[in-house]
């Protein structure tokens, strides 16, 4: 079919190789070639012209991380690395965004011994392969590292920095700090959009942060750690009782959700496996329902790249109570999926491009 997405599949592993071309084989994608190192990847990929890049991070000869730059320097194209849950993993896959790459998958320690694990992530890969492959974001990246950074200022120019469905100017954008706390949801795409956002908002920021982003459970805290390093505010992996504090960002671990309870007038945060029935753990969805149901006071909620539509519901329900509600643009989203569910809920307030986030929230804070 002339519409299928191309893949290569870059792995040191024959099994690993076998396995994901397996999986990738189906009517939507078509995997064109095999490499089993970065050598041999940069060698087949303007031979076989793939439209996106599954990449190992850690391989001999060449690693992933290597093999990455020389991509995004050569031959920029969308890339999905294939990690491990190990910390050094995590550490790698991180800088693997930093480096290009649009988002990962992991595997177990164990996933080379046995099938049944691969045929786990079958949905979760193919999602991504089909999504990732036609990025928008990606596109503009493009269009830079071929020398149209005019193109690219033209291209996102078109995109107005703020859009208000229910209003008709900026200046109806409240600038007095009425809202209290922030909580914000992400996923594919997030670390990435998180660390274009979350640098530009000052140390005074007069309200606390919670935010949900879709990683497994050994990535959230090194991932915390690395915006805290390049963030002017101050960002922890959240604890079991925190009392969020102003000026600060609380990243919810992998495999719980995040709750924010109101305990005797003040704010706290529980970490807790249930509701064990959500399709992600940490979910956006429970998150803001707890805000629904905990907070009083007035709340800005915010959602950002990420596939499905974890977080709709929950902002729908917030709006419903007066919370200020931003979605990013489809324009600078990795996967214009979670806020585009959002926006058609008809819940959302402001629609703007991740560059812009900053700057709205520093305009209603007036810092």
């Amino acid at each position: 079919m002339s519409d299928q997405v191309r893949v290569l599949i870059v792995d040191d592993s024959s099994f690993m190789r076998k396995s994901l071309e397996r999986m990738l084989s189906t009517d939507d994608v078509l995997v064109v070639g095999t490499a089993r190192d970065g050598f041999d990847a940069l060698e087949k990929i303007p031979e076989l012209k793939p439209d996106i890049v599954t990449l190992d991070v850690e391989m001999p000869k060449m690693d992933g991380l290597t093999c990455l730059k020389r991509i995004m320097a050569e031959h920029p194209m969308p890339v999905l690395m294939v990690s491990s849950l190990t910390h050094e993993g995590a550490k790698a896959t991180l800088d693997a965004l930093a480096f290009g790459a649009l988002d990962f998958i992991t595997k177990e320690k164990d996933f080379a011994a046995g099938e049944g694990n691969i045929l786990n992530m079958q949905n979760e890969l193919l999602e991504k392969v089909k999504k990732l492959a036609h990025s928008p974001k990606f596109k503009y990246k493009y269009l830079q590292s071929h020398g149209g950074s005019s193109r690219l200022e033209s291209t996102l120019s078109q995109t107005p920095a703020v859009v208000l469905p229910k209003s008709t100017s900026t200046a109806s954008i409240p600038a007095s700090p009425r809202a209290d706390l922030i909580v914000l949801g992400c996923s594919t795409g997030g670390p990435k959009a998180l660390q274009e956002f979350l640098p530009y908002l000052p140390k005074n920021l007069p309200v606390p942060m919670l935010i949900v982003q879709h990683m497994p459970a050994s990535f959230t805290k090194p991932f915390a750690e690395r915006l805290n390093n390049i963030c002017q505010v101050e960002i922890k992996e959240a604890s079991n009782g925190d009392a969020p504090q102003s000026g600060h960002i609380y990243i919810a671990p992998g495999g719980v959700h995040m709750h924010i309870r109101n305990r005797l007038g003040r704010y706290v945060i529980e970490l807790n496996p249930e509701p064990a029935n959500t399709l992600h753990r940490p979910s956006v969805d429970v998150l803001f329902q707890s805000a629904y149901e905990s907070c009083n006071t007035q709340l800005i909620a915010m959602i950002l790249t990420g596939m499905g539509a974890d977080g709709a519901q929950g902002m729908k329900k917030l709006k419903q109570k007066g919370t200020y509600t931003l979605a990013e643009a489809e324009s600078s989203c990795i996967v214009y999926g979670m806020p585009k569910s959002a926006v058609e809920l008809g819940c959302v307030d402001v629609v703007a491009p991740i560059q812009d986030m900053a700057g709205i929230l520093r305009h209603h804070f007036q810092v």
